[in-house]
């Protein structure tokens, strides 16, 4: 990949298997928004990024410091996803699955984030996910460039149940504040779960009221970068059960949610 970087604007050039469309709204993240021109728009750890793709060239309308310290990470630009789709590729139907759709990064979203954007994503359709979580930024953020931030767990965890209301979250709200509550007092602890085996981060996670089997998956996979993690809903199991009845081939192994 080549960057150049410029006062006030990021251009990343021979960028490989990376789409930014694909990456921002294929259902990991649920606050990258694109407008009538192309340009994505999205808030992440406080910061506010613009940015456009186009064949030749991915415009990121940002610092070179907040580049360094954030976004590079967050698209996960230094991992080579051209190596593992050619691993990938060595299975039939993962082949095609690269073939279709080959710019899919992990987003490295921040845990909190990703733990409550996941609760809300309980049977419910994209749509209406982007919408409570649209409202509860607006509601509990804090006013930024572009938008709101993301409420941290502390803020969330000095409410009740019943202030939640406004964001139209059904049954979920009650698992939003026991999650915040637990995280902000310490129960559920991040710092360990980074720093341990998956299977230490999917017992902690399921601490928390409502969180089961696949909603610890996908905040570990997109909250805390473990890509071994492999989130299983009702058409990832029907896949699993037509596709792959004795589970993923060996390609497949360590990377299962990049898969």
């Amino acid at each position: 990949m080549k960057i150049i970087q410029n006062e006030n604007t990021i251009v990343l050039c021979d960028f490989g298997s990376f789409d930014l469309g694909l990456s921002a709204d294929c259902g990991q993240a649920f606050r990258w928004k694109q407008d009538s021109e192309g340009y994505w728009h999205g808030i992440v750890c406080g910061k506010y990024l613009k940015a456009k793709q186009d064949s030749d060239c991915i415009i990121l309308y940002t610092t070179k410091e907040d580049f360094d310290s954030l976004w590079k990470k967050y698209f996960d630009l230094e991992t080579d996803y051209d190596s593992i789709c050619a691993t990938l590729s060595s299975d039939t139907y993962l082949s095609r699955a690269v073939t279709d759709c080959p710019g899919i990064h992990i987003l490295r979203q921040e845990p909190w984030e990703a733990l409550c954007s996941f609760i809300i994503s309980q049977n419910n359709n994209i749509p209406r996910i982007k919408g409570i979580i649209e409202r509860l930024c607006e509601t509990f953020g804090e006013e930024t460039e572009g938008g709101f931030t993301f409420p941290s767990a502390q803020k969330l965890a000095s409410l009740e149940v019943q202030d939640l209301a406004p964001l139209r979250a059904g049954f979920r709200a009650k698992y939003i504040i026991d999650a915040a509550k637990k995280v902000a007092g310490g129960e559920v602890d991040f710092d360990k779960i980074a720093a341990s085996p998956i299977e230490f981060g999917r017992e902690e996670l399921q601490k928390i009221c409502g969180v089961g089997a696949k909603v610890a998956e996908c905040t570990l996979l997109y909250g805390f970068y473990k890509v071994d993690a492999f989130p299983i809903d009702v058409w990832v199991r029907r896949i699993m059960e037509e596709l792959y009845p004795d589970g993923f081939p060996e390609c497949a192994d360590g990377i299962k949610g990049i898969a």
